[in-house]
């Protein structure tokens, strides 16, 4: 069988059609992952770049989900996204894994325990997220955010983000 020629014609974006709070969640995930690479102390880089996960992970949840079914006597029991995840997209089994095996490490970050994540921990989440991210933009038929400079794979800022202001004047 012959191997069909490479087509001259280039694939055409199309808009996504996935619901408004799929974007917001994709939206929160990539501010989200944003965060935790400007952020020092490894427990919180941890934390932050598992949370910009679990959003990216609820935007295919929200894309894809279906209601479950109503039953007469018992509410269904609750469920992580980290287990939903592989039922909605399968392809993504892999990636939910991996990202419900480092959330008691989460947990444990967010309570202030000093050795919950070592600094290699959060620097290889946060890169794992950024890629976990990416995927689902593909997935949900989005063109990455706008990037400056050469084309390749988006960078994270090494910049912290601006803090708001002090909601009273006097509160310097």
């Amino acid at each position: 069988m012959a191997t069909p020629s490479p087509s001259p014609v280039h694939p055409v974006l199309r808009r996504s059609a996935a619901p408004p709070a799929a974007l917001d969640l994709l939206a929160k995930a990539r501010s989200g992952l944003a965060e935790a690479a400007a952020l020092t102390r490894p427990g919180e880089r941890y934390a932050t770049a598992h949370l910009a996960a679990l959003r990216a992970a609820a935007a295919v949840l929200a894309a894809r989900g279906r209601p479950e079914p109503a039953s007469g006597r018992r509410r269904p029991r609750i469920r992580s996204a980290w287990e939903l995840l592989p039922e909605m997209a399968p392809e993504l089994a892999e990636w939910s894994a991996l990202f419900a095996s480092g959330a008691e490490r989460r947990a444990r970050a967010e309570a202030g325990i000093a050795d919950a994540a070592s600094g290699r921990d959060a620097d290889d989440l946060v890169r794992a997220v950024a890629m976990f991210v990416r995927l689902v933009e593909r997935m949900l038929a989005l063109p990455p955010p706008p990037q400056d400079g050469p084309a390749g794979p988006p960078q994270i800022p090494s910049q912290p983000l601006p803090q708001p202001p002090p909601e009273r004047p006097d509160a310097r």
